[in-house]
C-alpha cells in the first residue's frame, strides 16, 4: 500500500522545481509544458505498473513484482534517448548487472532447480535485456538534452534494479515441513500376566493418549507389566484418569478393568473371573474390599453391590452411591441422604442424615458393627456414634505434641483401640474420651 500511495502522488508545483532543479534546467516558456509533459507522463506510467503488481506481490507474497512495477515504466519510456558520450558509466552499470544476475540465477538453477518463480523471473529480466539491448534511438532536436539525459540514466538504473532484484529476491522452494519424531505404534500386548501373591503393584508414569509397548504403559505387578488391564479411563467431563486397580488386603487377588473386554475382572493367580457385563468409562464403579480378606468386595456404582467371590452370590444396597468402611462389623455407605450402617447379611443397623456426619474425611466401624468413628483431617476432630441408637457418644480433638499435626486415622485394632497417624509417622492410641494420645510403640 506504501509502494502505490507513493506512485500516486500528484505533480505539484514543488516537485516540478524539484525535478527542474536536479536536472540543471532553467525554466522557461518555450520548454516548461515539456517539463510539465514529462513527469505526468512518467508518474501515470508508473503507477499504472504499480497497481497491476501489487496485488501479485501480495498474492505470491514475492517483493519482485513490486521492484518490477516500480522500475519497468522507466525502461519502456519512449523519450529515452542514451546518448552514448553522457550515459557510459551506467551502461557499464547495467552490464555489470546483468553478469551478476545471470551468475547468481544460475546457482539458485542449479542449487534448488526449476521453480515457477525462477522461470518467471528469468523471463522478465530477458525482456528487459532485450530493451535495453536494441538500438539508440537518435537525438531528438526538440527534446531537452537533460530530460533525454534523464531518461536513459533512469532506464539503465531501473533495469539493473530489476535484473538484480530477479535474481536476489527469487524465492526459493518451499522447504518441506519437517514432521515430529514419530514411533510406529506398537499393538498393546495381549499376553494375561499372571502372579503368585501381589507384593507391589505400581501405577502408569507415561502419558495416557500413547498405546506404545513400554512398561512405563501398563500396571506394574512385581515389577513384571500387566498388559490385560485398563490404564486410563476418560471420566465425566472427559479428564483421563487411572482406571480401578485394587488388591486384595491378603495380596491374593486383584480386581482391574480390562483392556480388551472393558469389564471388571476378579484374578487371582491364573484364575481370571469376570465380576460386571462391558462398562462404558463413566459407568466403572469404585472398588472396595472388605477388611483382611478377599472374598468380598463392594462396587459402588449407581447402586452399590457386595459380591462373594467364593459362593458367587451377590447382594444389592439401593440408593447407595459411596463405600466409606468394609470389614467383618458390617459395611458403611452413604445414599443421597443418609449415611447408613448394614451388618454383614445386609441388614440395617443404623443411621445418620449425611449433614450430621457431613465433612468427614473418614469412616471407621469398629469389628463389633456397634461403634463408628468419623474424623476430620483439618482440626483432627474425632467423633464417635452408637450405630444402634444413632447417638453421639463423644466429640474430641487428638492432642497432639508440638512437633506433630494429625495426618490420617488408621481405625480400630482387634483390641478395640482406635489409632492414628500424626504428619512426623508416629502411630497414636486415641482416647476416644478426653483426645489425650499414647504413642504406640
Amino acid at each position: 500500500m506504501a509502494v502505490i500511495a507513493a506512485a500516486a502522488m500528484p505533480v505539484t508545483r514543488e516537485r516540478l522545481t524539484r525535478f527542474a532543479s536536479a536536472l540543471g534546467l532553467s525554466v522557461t516558456a518555450a520548454n516548461a509544458r515539456q517539463i510539465v509533459d514529462h513527469v505526468t507522463d512518467l508518474r501515470r506510467r508508473r503507477l499504472i505498473c504499480v497497481i497491476l503488481a501489487a496485488p501479485l506481490s501480495l498474492w505470491t507474497g514475492d517483493p519482485f513484482y513490486l521492484v518490477l512495477g516500480w522500475c519497468v515504466s522507466y525502461v519502456f519510456s519512449d523519450k529515452r534517448a542514451r546518448l552514448a558520450a553522457e550515459v557510459e558509466i551506467h551502461r557499464t552499470t547495467w552490464l555489470l548487472a546483468l553478469g551478476t544476475a545471470t551468475f547468481a540465477g544460475g546457482y539458485r538453477l542449479i542449487n534448488q532447480g526449476v521453480t515457477a518463480a525462477l522461470l518467471i523471473h528469468a523471463a522478465a529480466v530477458i525482456a528487459v535485456a532485450m530493451v535495453m539491448a536494441r538500438p539508440a534511438r537518435p537525438y531528438v532536436a526538440h527534446r531537452e538534452p537533460a530530460i533525454l539525459r534523464s531518461s536513459a540514466r533512469n532506464a539503465y538504473s531501473a533495469a539493473s534494479a530489476i535484473a538484480l532484484s530477479g535474481a536476489l529476491l527469487a524465492p526459493g522452494p518451499v522447504p518441506d515441513r519437517e514432521l515430529p519424531e514419530y514411533t510406529m505404534p506398537v499393538p498393546p500386548a495381549t499376553r494375561t500376566a499372571t502372579f503368585g501373591t501381589v507384593g507391589e503393584f505400581k501405577g502408569l508414569t507415561c502419558p495416557w493418549a500413547d498405546q506404545l509397548d513400554d512398561p512405563c504403559r501398563y500396571w506394574l505387578v512385581n515389577g513384571e507389566p500387566f498388559p490385560q488391564a485398563a490404564p486410563y479411563v476418560v471420566g465425566r467431563g472427559g479428564a483421563p484418569v487411572r482406571a480401578p486397580f485394587v488388591r486384595s488386603p491378603d495380596k491374593q487377588v486383584v480386581v482391574y478393568l480390562h483392556r480388551q473386554e472393558r469389564r471388571l475382572v476378579y484374578q487371582k493367580g491364573d484364575d481370571v473371573r469376570p465380576l460386571t457385563g462391558v462398562l462404558a468409562d463413566t459407568e466403572v464403579p469404585e472398588v472396595t474390599f472388605a477388611a483382611g480378606q478377599s472374598r468380598q468386595v463392594a462396587l459402588a456404582g449407581h447402586d452399590v453391590r457386595v459380591l462373594d467371590l467364593e459362593d458367587g452370590t451377590t447382594r444389592v444396597i439401593p440408593g447407595a452411591r459411596q463405600v466409606h468402611d468394609f470389614n467383618e462389623g458390617g459395611i458403611v455407605v452413604e445414599t443421597a441422604s443418609r449415611v447408613v450402617v448394614l451388618d454383614r447379611q445386609g441388614k440395617e443397623r443404623g443411621g445418620f442424615p449425611v449433614k450430621e456426619l457431613g465433612g468427614a474425611d473418614s469412616y471407621h466401624l469398629r469389628w463389633d458393627g456397634r461403634r463408628l468413628v468419623t474424623f476430620r483431617l483439618y482440626e483432627g476432630l474425632t467423633e464417635t456414634y452408637d450405630t444402634r441408637t444413632g447417638k453421639r457418644l463423644s466429640s474430641v480433638v487428638p492432642d497432639f505434641p508440638d512437633d506433630d499435626s494429625p495426618d490420617t486415622a488408621l481405625g480400630w485394632t482387634k483390641q478395640g483401640a482406635f489409632l492414628v497417624r500424626g504428619t512426623a509417622d508416629d502411630v497414636y492410641r486415641v482416647d476416644l474420651t478426653t483426645g489425650k494420645l499414647k504413642l504406640r510403640p
